[in-house]
């Protein structure tokens, strides 16, 4: 007989933590399920149970979400964290991925797909939980959850155009053949910079990606075995595989 799994729904709304409740509870995998829309109650929580997914709202009476991902993190570093938030700038994923978290998800959400990535959070092949698929809330939020598998951190100025050049990339796969002519001066324009400075901003976002270690995330999510972690791709190869891989999960 599985075990049963502790789960932590912290969150604003608690009609939406009732229905991923719902849904979790007719799953195959047997949860007991604590829930809260106050933060200084779920900081109390993890005082006394270990969670194995916890499903975190950033904006939470009394304590934000950040200081119960920070207490999670201090508490139990397997624990998995899912955050749900309306709040979709740069700051807050950026400060939400620099804290550890393992998957960001805009609200409204759907509770069949956070269902899905605690099953997938917790599955014990790799595959499925770095393999990530469209959650029906647009490119902007698949291109941010595969940036946070992959390691790139939104704080830098490569993420910006980064996810710029994947976009147009998928929106024209002719113009990865003139990247240096078309990609790069046409992201320049749009965030008032060079054409030098985009490439130089993209090629350190890859790197940092690389010196992170989380090859084997960037391998999972296209599938097979692309590159070690002493073969770095080209701006060029990056964009072209991920934009091929959001445009095979449209």
């Amino acid at each position: 007989m599985e075990r049963c799994l502790n789960l932590l729904i912290a969150n604003d709304n608690a009609d939406e933590s009732n229905l991923i409740s719902e849904k979790l509870t007719n799953d195959k995998n047997l949860y007991i399920i604590d829930k809260t829309t106050n933060g200084r109650e779920a900081i109390n929580l993890l005082k006394t149970k270990k969670y194995d997914v916890a499903i975190v709202d950033l904006v939470l009476a009394e304590v934000d979400g950040f200081e119960v991902i920070e207490n999670i993190k201090n508490a139990d570093s397997k624990t998995k964290i899912i955050v749900l938030s309306a709040l979709s700038s740069e700051t807050f994923v950026g400060k939400a991925v620099g804290l550890g978290i393992d998957y960001y998800m805009l609200k409204p959400v759907n509770a069949d797909i956070v269902a899905k990535r605690v099953n997938d959070l917790l599955s014990k092949n790799p595959k499925s939980s770095a393999k990530l698929k469209s959650d029906g809330k647009g490119m902007e939020e698949k291109i941010t959850n595969l940036f946070i598998s992959v390691g790139i951190p939104a704080h830098i100025k490569g993420y910006q155009f980064l996810r710029e050049a994947i976009k147009l990339a998928m929106e024209n796969p002719d113009v990865i053949n003139s990247i240096t002519k078309r990609l790069y001066p046409t992201i320049a324009e749009k965030f008032d910079t060079s054409a030098s400075k985009v490439e130089r901003a993209i090629r350190h976002a890859i790197e940092v990606a690389w010196n992170r270690g989380k090859i084997e995330n960037i391998n999972s999510i296209f599938g097979l075995t692309v590159y070690s972690n002493n073969e770095k791709p080209t701006n060029g190869e990056f964009i072209a595989l991920v934009a091929d891989k959001m445009l095979l999960d449209v």
